[in-house]
């Protein structure tokens, strides 16, 4: 009973041994791995600098207000909700609903120093594929879904963009393009632009 009770200790041990062996190795090859990814290159020093080139500073654009500087009667009216039955809104979006999840709905977000073409590539990977616009003077997209339910209509303002978009909802009898909602709405956004 000794001899079997040495001879399962000592599997232990080996085991618990080979164990801590198997996560030193790990642990080095991830610290090597970590610390070649820090090195420098001499030649782009000599090039850029010591930090390299500055990073760009995205100019604030126009403030565009509290939901596009768009009512909620606007929205009702404009979107063709008929009653809100939700709204939900915090510093940078705003979302109206009519008649629950599956009704209509109208989205507003505003977003500062960033890319309008990373909003064009997530549209386009949704099925929406967007085309170029211009509302008041500005430069955006639209893009429409192939069911004509949904649309995404974004405007360029300096480094920043709004986006307004509409969906006519799974069970709602909301007719028309929902792109003419949304254009109207940035319309109203863009006139009142501080």
């Amino acid at each position: 009973m000794r001899d079997l009770r040495r001879r399962r200790a000592r599997g232990f041990v080996g085991i618990v041994h080979s164990m801590r062996i198997r996560s030193a190795i790990v642990l080095g090859l991830t610290a090597a791995f970590a610390l070649t990814g820090c090195g420098s290159d001499t030649g782009s020093e000599e090039a850029d600098g010591p930090r390299g080139p500055a990073p760009k500073v995205a100019a604030l654009g126009p403030f565009v207000g509290e939901c596009g500087h768009v009512t909620d009667d606007e929205v009702r009216d404009i979107g063709g909700l008929g009653q809100i039955t939700q709204s939900y809104k915090n510093a940078v979006g705003c979302n109206w609903q009519s008649g629950g999840l599956s009704g209509a709905s109208i989205t507003f977000a505003s977003y500062r120093g960033s890319p309008l073409e990373r909003e064009k590539a997530w549209v386009t990977t949704h099925g929406r594929p967007p085309e170029p616009i211009t509302v008041g003077g500005r430069p955006g997209f639209a893009a429409l879904d192939p069911d004509s339910r949904i649309c995404d209509l974004a405007v360029q303002l300096d480094d920043d963009f709004f986006e307004w978009s509409t969906a006519l909802g799974s069970y709602s009898d909301i007719g028309g393009n929902p792109c003419d909602r949304s254009r109207a709405l940035a319309e109203l956004t863009i006139e009142r632009l501080e």
